[in-house]
């Protein structure tokens, strides 16, 4: 699976919101100044291409939908960004996060109980 553009990120966002729809539909979900048609149209012929969307032909109109669900790429593409930002250490990424003060301290109270909850967890395994 190949890393998207940003660009074509931005059309897949689109499309696993809407799940399926012509180009003029993907229009429609892009804030103002919204790309060009004939941007969006290319950009969703090289997704096809790349193995992300799929289309079904109603005549000359084409239906796109996605082929790859946003969590595949999701998971896919978080290992590298920890590799290539953070070493592979979540220990590194949990310090950034801490550190940001753009996280809210309701965030991170949040990821505090979300840690401590994953973790009575696993706890809970070994004993079994």
């Amino acid at each position: 699976m190949k890393e998207l553009t940003k660009a074509e990120e931005q059309v897949m966002q689109v499309l696993w919101t809407i799940e399926k729809g012509v180009v003029n539909d993907m229009l429609h979900q892009f804030d103002n100044p919204k790309p060009a048609y004939n941007t969006v149209s290319t950009i969703v012929r090289i997704l096809e291409k790349k193995g992300f969307v799929g289309h079904k032909a109603y005549g000359k109109t084409h239906e796109y939908f996605p082929l790859v669900s946003k969590g595949e790429y999701t998971k896919k593409y978080f290992g590298s960004f920890m590799t290539n930002y953070f070493s592979n250490s979540y220990k590194a990424l949990a310090s950034f996060l801490a550190n940001d003060k753009k996280v809210s301290i309701e965030d991170l109270e949040e990821m505090k109980l979300m840690m401590e909850k994953e973790i009575n967890k696993q706890k809970g395994r070994g004993n079994g």
